[in-house]
């Protein structure tokens, strides 16, 4: 992958990240609602952070591992 090819998918996973969290901040305060946006704002971002854990792979067998 190109370097400007990382940069912008590293990019559009951090709005990524912003954007769910801002439409969880969205959600009613109703109890129903509380369970769901704790979910969505712990699992969201974290494809951007598995992305990075990827990004930093050693080899091609480590990218694999870590994907």
């Amino acid at each position: 992958m190109k370097q400007n090819d990382i940069k912008d998918l590293q990019n559009r996973f951090k709005f990524y990240a912003i954007a769910i969290v801002k439409f969880a901040e969205t959600l009613p305060d109703k109890l129903g609602y509380k369970t769901v946006r704790n979910q969505i704002v712990r699992s969201g971002p974290s494809s951007a952070a598995n992305y990075r854990a990827v990004s930093r792979a050693k080899s091609t067998a480590d990218f694999k591992h870590k994907l």
